[in-house]
């Protein structure tokens, strides 16, 4: 069964930084193009970062670039999110998937940016 376990948010003043990763499991990490997503208040959950299998390609939303960087350990099944200069915007719970995404999320993590 595929489980994907996100870790790393928290309360962090704006231009801070924040690590995020996540733990897959149930699923060939290794064979999957993976991703971040988050989901702001009152809004839609949409991808922000996506990184190929063997992690030569990568791809950011606009709200992003520049700030946040993925990357990944296959031998660890883990996807990570470096996220510099926050901003309030920010704010919302993280959740990570492949692209596309299983049908299946995980709890995600909570970031809150203040101002």
């Amino acid at each position: 069964q595929v489980q994907l376990v996100e870790s790393g948010g928290g309360l962090v003043q704006s231009g801070g930084s924040l690590r995020l990763s996540c733990v897959a499991s149930g699923i060939d990490f290794s064979q999957n193009y993976m991703a971040w997503y988050r989901q702001r208040p009152g809004k839609p959950r949409d991808a922000i970062a996506g990184m190929s299998k063997d992690d030569k390609l990568t791809d950011y939303a606009g709200s992003v670039k520049g700030r946040f960087t993925v990357s990944r350990d296959n031998a660890k099944s883990t996807l990570y999110l470096q996220m510099t200069n926050l901003k309030p915007d920010d704010t919302a719970v993280y959740y990570c998937n492949r692209a596309p995404p299983f049908d299946l999320w995980g709890q995600g993590t909570q970031v809150t940016v203040s101002s």
